[in-house]
């Protein structure tokens, strides 16, 4: 695998996103076998820190919030979108915030236009789950969808539990919204969504591993080539300090905490051990590095 090819699809925008520089349309690049692995900035979020620590004592977590630069009350974190080119498919990992969620987001529309494709171009949108910042750019500004010639697939939980009338009455008042914009859009895009479970080969050369927590029906994706494999976490490891140096402190941004906590446990023990890649939605640098343990816990490397 190389992970030596890095190219710059826009300009670079100044600032940081949690301790790390602005990627702007930054896009970190691989070969994996004869496949291209690359990621994508659909921009960042703008979240209130507590959103992240939950009932987590603040002063617990500030000194290691500091070691990545993070003072503040608001956290900046970083959206990566995956594109996998394998000369038969051009698959894309998630969909972004579309036009719709924050304004510091939805910019994948310009990384796809820099990268010299349309969406269009897409052959398959497969999805983590049914949060905003991954579900909302499946629909355009006419609310029409953005990605006509390919197949959507989602986990079948995932699609049940957004789905769900109840839902909108049982995921608190804080994620409300969500379960509205999920609903809508997940019903404009029925009549081309497939259905997965975990453990099922989604497409050639794409497992799907159930890693539920940050929503009942989270998946996570092996892309395997041969030897070679990338791990592609979504938001069941959902950012570079808190979630590696302390997977087992809860995570305010978690569904499920405990089971969120049990998920991100087994995952960085699998990429550790495995020395598999990893894409994370919200990791710093582009999203792809590699896990490595670090003082009885872990340490999170981009690949540069």
């Amino acid at each position: 695998m190389n992970f030596t090819r890095r190219r710059m699809l826009g300009a670079t925008a100044a600032g940081a996103i949690c301790g790390m520089p602005r990627m702007g349309l930054t896009a970190t690049q691989t070969t994996l076998g004869t496949a291209t692995l690359t990621t994508l900035s659909d921009g960042n979020l703008v979240l209130p820190r507590e959103f992240l620590l939950g009932d987590l004592d603040p002063e617990k977590a500030a000194p290691i919030l500091a070691e990545h630069g993070i003072s503040g009350e608001m956290m900046e974190p970083p959206c990566n979108l995956t594109l996998l080119q394998d000369g038969e498919r051009t698959v894309l990992f998630d969909a972004g915030s579309g036009h719709a969620f924050m304004p510091s987001a939805g910019k994948l529309p310009d990384a796809l236009d820099a990268a010299g494709l349309s969406p269009d171009d897409i052959t398959h949108v497969i999805f983590t789950h049914a949060h905003p910042d991954h579900l909302w750019g499946v629909l355009d500004d006419f609310n029409d969808p953005i990605f006509t010639n390919a197949r959507h697939m989602i986990g079948q939980t995932e699609w049940d539990y957004w789905t769900d009338p109840a839902t909108v009455d049982t995921i608190g008042e804080a994620r409300a919204s969500f379960a509205v914009g999920a609903a809508r859009r997940l019903a404009t895009i029925e009549d081309r969504i497939e259905f997965f479970t975990g453990g099922q080969e989604v497409v050639p050369g794409i497992m799907a591993h159930a890693s539920n927590g940050h929503t009942p029906g989270h998946m996570s994706f092996e892309v395997r080539k041969g030897s070679e494999a990338v791990m592609i976490v979504g938001d069941a490891i959902g950012n570079g300090h808190l979630a590696f140096a302390r997977p087992d402190w809860p995570s305010g941004s978690d569904q499920d905490v405990e089971m969120g906590i049990a998920t991100r446990l087994r995952l960085l023990d699998q990429l550790a051990t495995d020395k598999m890649a990893l894409v994370g939605f919200h990791l710093p640098g582009g999203g792809l590095g590699r896990v490595e343990r670090a003082n009885g816990a872990y340490s999170f490397v981009p690949e540069v």
